[in-house]
């Protein structure tokens, strides 16, 4: 910067947000037709790989706060893509599953996330993305 402020571009905040804006922004508009919001997917994807998972540690994997995540789950259930069931282990405990409806919708949208995740690949090429996702991911901790 020899002395001088960068202009906004050049901060590697502004980067990670920008790009960050990009890839949701895309991923929302394949989403939008099927009627499902990027963060929904992250909680149909999230509910499907792990069956018990409390809601604190839903909101933390989906990166959401615990309110709005409430409210979200509330409005998929409604929508008869997600089922509350009491655990049989802990009976205070609540565990999320998709419905069969849910699983439908999920793989739908899965879908649109492995296509953008290949076209991220082919342009960033593998080695670049394996870096890439490293960073972000040491970044996240």
């Amino acid at each position: 910067m020899n002395g001088e402020r960068a202009a906004i571009t050049g901060y590697l905040s502004y980067a990670l947000a920008a790009a960050h804006r990009s890839v949701h922004l895309e991923l929302s508009r394949k989403l939008k037709d099927e009627g499902v919001q990027v963060e929904a997917w992250r909680i149909m994807e999230a509910i499907d790989g792990e069956s018990a998972m409390t809601m604190g540690r839903l909101a933390e994997v989906v990166l959401l706060a615990p309110p709005t995540l409430t409210k979200m789950v509330d409005r998929m259930v409604a929508d008869g893509l997600v089922q509350r069931q009491i655990s049989q282990e802990d009976q205070r405990q609540v565990h999320l599953v998709l419905s069969a409806l849910g699983e439908r919708k999920r793989d739908r949208v899965r879908q649109f996330a492995d296509e953008q995740e290949a076209a991220l690949l082919e342009r960033l090429g593998p080695d670049s993305a394996r870096l890439l996702h490293n960073a972000l991911n040491s970044l996240a901790m």
